[in-house]
Formats: C-alpha cells, sequence, structure tokens
C-alpha cells in the first residue's frame, strides 16, 4: 500500500508480525486508493445521499457502507469507519448463507482498522477468519473480490476507470454469466469511451464494444433503468436516436424517482436540444439528492445551452428578464457545483467563462488561474481549462495572441478530442483570415503548420512551415520543420 495513503503508527514489532500478513489482504487499504485522487467531501456526500435514499439494493447499501468506512478512515474517524466496516459485514451476512467470499473484503478492512487502532487481538481474530474463508475457498482469486475491486475503482475516482475494466473483466472470466460484474463492465466500458472521450486519456474502448455490453448488462439486469439510460446516451452518439428514446421512456416509466435515471435522462435531453425538459429532471432530482455536485454542474450546462437558445430567438420571442434569470440560475449552479466539489476542474472552467459573459473579468481571471493551479497540482492535463481560457481571451479579452496560445495547446495535448477539434477549427479560422489581409503572414503560416503537425499531416504541415520560414526567421518552426522531414527519410 502506498504511505501517501496509509500512515504506520504501530510498533516495530507489531509491524513485524502484522503487516506482511495484512498486506496481502484484498481490501480497500491494499487497492492503492490515493486519497489525493478523490475529493473526499464530494464522495462523502455521495454516500451519504445513496444510504439516505437505499440505492443500489441490499448489495450496493453493503458496498455504500464499505466506502464509507474507508473514506471515514482516511478522514481520521476510525469509530465512525469501525460503525461502517460492521454494517457492511451485518448487511453481507443477511444475503444467505454463502457469503464468505463477499466477507473477504469487509473482514481485510476491520484487520486493517483495528491494526491502525492498536487492538492487535481483534486484528488476529479478523486474520484467522480470512484464513478459514482461504481454507474453505483455496482457489483465488475470488470473483466476489474482483467485482467489488471493481466497483471500488469506478467510485473513487476516473482515474481508476481503466483498473476496474480489467477487474470486471476477471471476474466474468471466472462467471461470465454474473449479471453484477456484467453490469460493472458495461459502466466502466461506456465512462471510459463518453465520459474520458474529451480528456487527453486515451483508451482504446470502441463504440460497439460499449453499446455491445449495455445490451448484454441489460438482459442479464432487465430491471437497471440506468443501463438502460447508459444505453440511449450510446446510441444517440451514433444517431440511432429511435431506439435511444424508447430506452429513455421505459426507464422514465419505471423509476421515475430514481436521482440517477433522471440525471441521465437529463443529459440526453439537453443533447437532443429539450433544454426546459431536461433542467425540470434535474431539478427533481436536486430534491432527492441535494449535495451532489454533479447534478448541479448539469444543471449549469443546461441553463448555459438556454442562455445560448433564448440569444439566439432574439428578443422578439423572449424577454430581458428571461435571459436574466437563466444567467443567474447558470452562475448559481456552477458556484454550488465547486462548492460542493473543490477542485472540480469542468465546473470551474465553465464558471469562470459564464463570469467573463457577466463582465466580471477580475473573478473570471481568478477561476482560471485557480483551474489552472488544481490541474497542475493533481498533475491532470489542463485540456479543457485551455480551450475555456482560450474562449474567454478570444472572446472577451479581445487578446488574439492568448488566445493562439490556449488554442494550441489544447490541441497538443490531445488533437483526436471534441475539443482539440474545436481548438483546430478555431485556429485555422484565425490563420486563414489573417492570411487574407496579409499574405505574408509568417505566424499564420506557422499555425497552420502545428494543426496539420498535430493532426499527422506532415506533408502539409512542412509546406506550411516552409512558407512560414519564407516570411520570418522562426527557431520553433524551423525545429518542427527538421523533426518532420528526418521523420518521412
Amino acid at each position: 500500500m502506498h504511505d501517501s495513503v496509509i500512515s504506520f503508527s504501530t510498533s516495530s514489532t507489531q509491524d513485524t508480525i502484522f503487516k506482511p500478513r495484512l498486506l496481502q489482504l484484498e481490501c480497500h487499504f491494499t487497492w492503492g486508493l490515493n486519497k489525493n485522487d478523490v475529493d473526499l467531501t464530494d464522495l462523502l456526500n455521495r454516500l451519504e445521499e445513496q444510504l439516505n435514499l437505499d440505492l443500489g439494493g441490499e448489495a450496493g447499501v453493503a458496498r455504500a457502507h464499505s466506502y464509507m468506512g474507508f473514506v471515514k478512515y482516511l478522514l481520521g474517524s476510525n469509530t465512525e469507519a469501525l460503525s461502517n466496516f460492521e454494517r457492511s459485514v451485518e448487511l453481507t451476512k443477511s444475503r444467505g448463507n454463502d457469503c464468505d467470499k463477499l466477507l473477504v473484503v469487509a473482514y481485510g478492512d476491520l484487520a486493517w482498522l483495528y491494526y491502525h487502532m492498536g487492538n492487535f487481538t481483534e486484528c488476529e481474530s479478523y486474520l484467522s477468519k480470512l484464513s478459514n474463508i482461504k481454507v474453505k475457498y483455496p482457489s483465488v482469486p475470488y470473483a466476489e473480490v474482483l467485482g467489488e475491486k471493481g466497483w471500488t475503482f469506478l467510485k473513487f475516482s476516473r482515474k481508476y476507470y481503466e483498473r476496474a475494466k480489467e477487474c470486471f473483466k476477471k471476474a466474468l472470466e471466472l462467471e461470465p454469466e454474473e449479471g453484477e460484474w456484467n453490469a460493472g463492465l458495461a459502466i466502466a466500458l461506456y465512462r471510459l469511451k463518453y465520459i474520458l472521450q474529451n480528456s487527453a486519456v486515451s483508451n482504446e474502448t470502441s463504440s460497439e464494444n460499449v453499446i455491445d455490453q449495455l445490451r448484454r448488462a441489460i438482459a442479464m439486469n432487465p430491471d437497471d433503468d440506468v443501463l438502460k439510460v447508459l444505453l440511449a446516451l450510446s446510441l444517440t452518439a451514433h444517431k440511432q436516436v429511435s431506439e435511444a428514446e424508447s430506452q429513455v421512456e421505459q426507464a422514465l416509466e419505471s423509476s421515475p424517482e430514481h436521482p440517477h435515471v433522471l440525471r441521465y435522462v437529463a443529459k440526453f435531453l439537453r443533447i437532443q436540444g429539450s433544454v426546459d425538459r431536461s433542467i425540470a429532471l434535474l431539478k427533481r432530482a436536486l430534491e432527492k439528492v441535494s449535495n451532489v455536485a454533479f447534478i448541479h454542474h448539469q444543471l449549469g450546462l443546461s441553463y448555459k445551452k438556454k442562455i445560448q437558445n433564448l440569444r439566439f430567438a432574439g428578443s422578439h420571442h423572449r424577454t430581458g428578464a428571461e435571459l436574466k434569470q437563466a444567467q443567474e440560475e447558470c452562475t448559481y449552479h456552477l458556484e454550488m457545483a465547486t462548492e460542493l466539489k473543490t477542485g472540480f476542474i469542468a465546473a470551474m472552467s465553465d464558471l469562470a467563462l459564464q463570469y467573463g459573459a457577466k463582465q466580471d473579468m477580475q473573478r473570471a481571471e481568478e477561476m482560471f488561474q485557480n483551474a489552472f493551479q488544481t490541474a497542475k497540482e493533481r498533475n491532470e492535463t489542463c485540456w479543457y481549462v485551455n480551450f475555456c481560457y482560450a474562449e474567454f481571451q478570444q472572446y472577451r479579452m479581445k487578446c488574439e495572441p492568448a488566445a493562439i496560445k490556449h488554442y494550441t495547446e489544447c490541441l497538443k495535448i490531445n488533437p483526436n478530442t471534441y475539443h482539440g477539434k474545436k481548438s483546430a477549427e478555431r485556429l485555422k479560422n484565425i490563420a486563414k483570415r489573417r492570411i487574407e489581409n496579409n499574405p505574408q503572414d509568417g505566424e499564420a503560416f506557422g499555425i497552420l503548420g502545428i494543426i496539420h503537425k498535430e493532426q499527422g499531416e506532415k506533408q502539409q504541415a512542412i509546406e506550411c512551415f516552409e512558407k512560414a520560414l519564407s516570411c520570418e526567421d522562426n527557431e520553433d518552426y524551423l525545429r518542427d520543420l527538421c523533426e518532420l522531414r528526418i521523420s518521412l527519410q
């Protein structure tokens, strides 16, 4: 286990006796869950909402208590952690006699917690229980443990989605027809493909794999309406709108009050252009789960879309008062998202743009710099912050050099994402306009060269850099030109 997550405070003698055995366990303490990868307050809010609403059935509630126990431990509340771990054991045992494999994670958590609390008698007791389970079921790994590990990675951080996918795949190699692991794999694939598709995180998950796995998971879990809405969103990305609408209707009819169903249906409706319905559903979801940053962010995005629609419609169709209200709602929900989840980089960037739209340039600049700093501290790429900041510089500050710089940064992080492509489009428009005004604009040709280079169009990039150098000396263009020529040899 990483020292950045677990701090040992026991004597060296006890370390020698217990630590080698504890490190062999499969539980939250040994899975590399770094607290720097997650906003613990946001996670705590989500877990409390899940427990309050009793979401996920017995298995989901037992799992939520395990997560809660580990989070409480990370926050230094060992007594509350113990209560949650014990509740997880109690709920797991209530599922039936053959639950030993399901108890492996909870017993491991309790062994670790008692070790940190200095209660070595209880620690030994749980280590013995785990030894007995291993004697009873010597063939490892257990699919049940792999599944729990997969759900844990999905819950804690998007940085762990790839690990979640691998856990569910391994569990399904042992039990191919288990509905829960099929559902987990479907969700992991969906998140890798559609949630991370606009980030710099590269993944090889194909759309077909996601849709096929979602269909398989729904067939095994016909009452899981969240899966149906995820399928609808996946189908929409491939213009299969009719089937997507059918899945949404089924999900809403069966689970009209489920907050996760509501929020994903709202996202579907926003994508389809039904902004007011999207807002209405998200507000219904907020009545169930008021402290979830994701829902506030989605509401902010919906109001942002509504603002665009109102401006497009013009004063003949909508009043200025309605536009002002939409702007206030947008700002409010984005501010709530950033308050509930500190370091919510996407929401911070969207909020900064909203401040810019309201001509509050100082707050916009401060929020952007906070977003850049947060990304740097977390060692995350700033693709979305760069894109939003470029828009801010281009359209609000009217500073084209800064806009070019940050569109270029976004493009270079990953040219194949949505925002990478949008950055290329914006840069191309700027370059072409400048060349029309001045055919000897070397920087404009250099911009086109960078676009072609990042998109893998080497010959076109060489031609653009040659034109740029014929107009002005620039060491960067010369270096890029040399690299491209060498790569083509």
